[in-house]
C-alpha cells in the first residue's frame, strides 16, 4: 500500500495578527463571514480554531449559573416571571 504525504497548506501572520484561512479548510468546514472561532491552546503549543455559535457560550454560561445556585424562580407564569425580574432590577 503506497501512501502519499499531503502538505499543509501555509498561513502568513499579517499586521493586527490576522490570518486568512485556506478556501480548501474554509469549504471543508462550512465556515462563512461572520461565523465564530473558538480558539484554545494544545500541550506543545499547537493552536486549535472550533467554529462555535454564540448560543453554545450562552448555553455554557447558563449551565454554570445553575451550577453555582445563580438561580431564581419557579414561576407559575410569565408573567409573575416578568415582575420578579422587575422587581430585582428596580432594587439595585
Amino acid at each position: 500500500m503506497q501512501t502519499t504525504k499531503r502538505s499543509r497548506p501555509l498561513v502568513r501572520i499579517k499586521e493586527k495578527f490576522q490570518v486568512t484561512l485556506p478556501v480548501e479548510l474554509r469549504t471543508r468546514s462550512g465556515l462563512a463571514v461572520g461565523d465564530f472561532l473558538e480558539v484554545s491552546m494544545e500541550q506543545g503549543g499547537v493552536i486549535t480554531l472550533t467554529p462555535k455559535s454564540l448560543v453554545d457560550r450562552h448555553i455554557a454560561e447558563g449551565l454554570a449559573d445553575l451550577e453555582a445556585g445563580r438561580v431564581h424562580g419557579p414561576y407559575e407564569s410569565a408573567d409573575e416571571a416578568i415582575a420578579a425580574l422587575g422587581k430585582r432590577t428596580r432594587g439595585k
